[in-house]
């Protein structure tokens, strides 16, 4: 443990039992919490000052315009908050018993769809880039060291230790621990690693799903069967073949669904696995205790608002569930129950089977602000999300206009054309009044970011086998019909678990990519002058100046396969669309037994059921190969 005794003391007086920094004279104490970023609950910072770590945050970026602008973002908040509070004190005021009676309902069909006949595991490799860097550098395995420099990917746990965490500036990490090492990225070394984990992940799972380029979920209710093993040997023998064969380790959780699984991954970090027995009390209680911000879907945003009503824990979720609806919208009731109970997906499929709910284009440039520039500016977005369009095969019911102002706010505005748009024009067209209006809103409006994204897609693709080879029981015949989120109509839905989550999970997750694009930004702005030398001569700079920043180049991730591309909207769209055409999705229709295009499908046996893969007599093990993000 890094942190002394002293500050220690002095960690125990100014923070409270959640971690949370206790109220401060200037009244900026819920941004200073904002400012931790939202990697506060990685493993191997619980014995991390985080007071400490939150005012070298907040003074190393104040003044600059990242911080002005999540200064906005924490007032409008609180703002939010107040409202929230002022709605629930009229709730109390009045009778809901219907809603406590309705909530209970829900609560009671919830139970019976309670599933847990599966066993579910979420593997993540530990500090993975960092894990990686260190199998070429031993030497850096006893020191602090991190990857990326304007802003850290990851860290080592020495460098956790000091409060460092991924998603932080490269400045402000060098002020919480001046002697740390960054190495710059490697994309083809990680790739190349990830590669040989994934030919052992295939072995227990052909059809596991890919969440990002270090994690996965697998579900080993088969394997388990199959070797008549324990899903908790089954998983320690994974573990140590990855250690083995790699040379890096994995940690694991093991539970009857994906939510807890992926919570109880995080319990004993590094080189670690802990189960949650698949039984209903033993999910109870282990729910009850936990910190809402452990689940995955609350992000810094939600975990306040729900702090502020009283929600500091899952448990606290059911005292509170006739409130709920009324305070934050149907969709979060549904997920917060589930949450209390404990429940989530049990289905695991390849990342590319889930089909997209949108299409969108966006451009980074530097600050804009005449008329006839943002309109020849949005004229070519337009043009080049109709390609995207054209090579999906969607048109959109629903236009959004996303802009980033020069002070790093960020505007969505959107519209529902009477008909479903795909041609430039239309786009163009629709999306015009949009950005007139936000100019008439903003007087010399200034952007750097300009966006369009067409949402409720609508599928122009030609009636028939669809993508995956199986038929549709009820194909429509009009291509303006809306398809549901999941691509197949409404007559489907009972061949899909379909959980809330899914949305809060999306959601948080763009909250993270949303603070390293700001944090990017910040490193950019600041430029410093003091050249750090660690103990072993290796030199290099607390933060990058603008000149070197522009020689770098910049990746995108795949969503599909998560190779690094380079950040360009036309290359980037034709690999994505080379991913989801390629050669495996072909083969796997020409095997998909007749069977499986029967339209009378069997009624689900939750208690009874075994899952199979539809590939069974191909060689899955060398077609799931890849990582991808959903």
């Amino acid at each position: 443990m890094i942190v002394d005794e002293a500050s220690a003391a002095t960690a125990a007086d100014t923070t409270d039992t959640e971690g949370h920094p206790q109220a401060t004279d200037d009244g900026h104490d819920s941004l200073r919490y904002h400012l931790l970023g939202p990697s506060l609950t990685k493993a191997g910072q619980d014995s991390v000052d985080q007071q400490k770590v939150s005012e070298i945050i907040y003074n190393a970026s104040k003044g600059s315009k990242y911080f002005n602008n999540e200064e906005y973002k924490d007032k409008n908040l609180t703002q939010k908050i107040e409202r929230i509070l002022s709605r629930k004190r009229q709730l109390e005021r009045i009778d809901l018993a219907s809603d406590l009676r309705r909530a209970d309902e829900y609560v009671a069909e919830q139970e019976l769809s309670r599933d847990l006949s599966q066993t579910i595991v979420h593997i993540d490799c530990d500090a993975f880039y960092a894990a990686v860097e260190e199998l070429d550098r031993p030497e850096l395995k006893d020191v602090p060291m991190a990857v990326g420099k304007g802003v850290l990917t990851t860290c080592n746990y020495h460098a956790r230790k000091f409060g460092c965490r991924s998603g932080m500036a490269g400045f402000v990490a060098m002020k919480l621990c001046p002697n740390l090492i960054c190495l710059p990225l490697n994309f083809d070394k990680y790739t190349a690693k990830a590669g040989e984990v994934r030919e052992i992940l295939a072995d227990y799972d052909p059809r596991f799903e890919s969440a990002s380029i270090d994690e996965a979920y697998l579900n080993i209710t088969q394997y388990c069967e199959d070797h008549e093993m324990d899903p908790e040997d089954v998983v320690t023998q994974l573990r140590d073949e990855v250690h083995q064969k790699t040379k890096i380790t994995i940690s694991a959780g093991i539970a009857a669904n994906a939510k807890i699984a992926k919570i109880a991954s995080n319990r004993n970090k590094p080189n670690g696995q802990f189960r949650v027995a698949s039984e209903r009390t033993v999910i109870l209680s282990f729910m009850h205790d936990l910190p809402t911000r452990k689940v995955n879907g609350v992000g810094r945003v939600f975990e306040r608002e729900l702090d502020a009503i009283g929600i500091k824990t899952c448990g606290d979720i059911y005292p509170l569930r006739a409130y709920l609806s009324k305070l934050f919208g149907e969709k979060a009731f549904h997920f917060l129950i589930q949450c209390y109970l404990g429940l989530g997906r049990t289905s695991v499929q390849p990342a590319e089977e889930y089909e997209r709910k949108s299409v969108g284009t966006e451009s980074t440039f530097r600050d804009m602000s005449g008329k006839a520039e943002l309109r020849e500016k949005l004229r070519w977005i337009a043009e080049e999300l109709e390609k995207d369009l054209t090579r999906t095969q969607f048109k959109g019911r629903t236009l959004v206009l996303k802009v980033k102002l020069h002070t790093y706010e960020v505007l969505t505005r959107q519209v529902v054309p009477p008909k479903a748009v795909y041609v430039a024009d239309d786009l163009y067209a629709y999306a015009l009044p949009m950005m007139a209006k936000l100019e008439k809103e903003i007087p010399g409006m200034k952007l750097r970011l300009m966006g369009l994204r067409c949402t409720n897609l609508v599928s122009t693709k030609k009636i028939g086998i669809d993508f995956f080879g199986i038929l549709r029981r009820q194909a429509s015949t009009n291509c303006n019909e809306p398809m549901t989120a999941k691509g197949f109509s409404s007559e489907d839905d009972g061949m899909w678990e379909v959980w809330p989550e899914a949305e809060f999970e999306e959601a948080a997750r763009q909250e993270r990519v949303d603070e390293m694009n700001e944090l990017e930004r910040l490193s950019q702005e600041e430029v410093v002058a003091d050249i750090y030398q660690n103990p072993q001569g290796i030199a290099f700079s607390s933060a990058l100046g603008q000149e070197e920043l522009d020689k770098q180049e910049i990746f995108w991730d795949c969503p599909i396969c998560q190779k690094p591309q380079k950040a360009n909207d036309k290359e980037f769209n034709e690999h994505i669309d080379h991913c989801l055409s390629r050669q495996t999705i072909k083969e796997a229709v020409k095997d998909i037994p007749i069977e499986s295009i029967d339209p009378s499908l069997p009624s689900r046996n939750i208690g009874s059921r075994k899952r199979k893969s539809p590939f069974s007599n191909t060689h899955e093990r060398d077609k799931r190969l890849f990582f991808g993000t959903r």
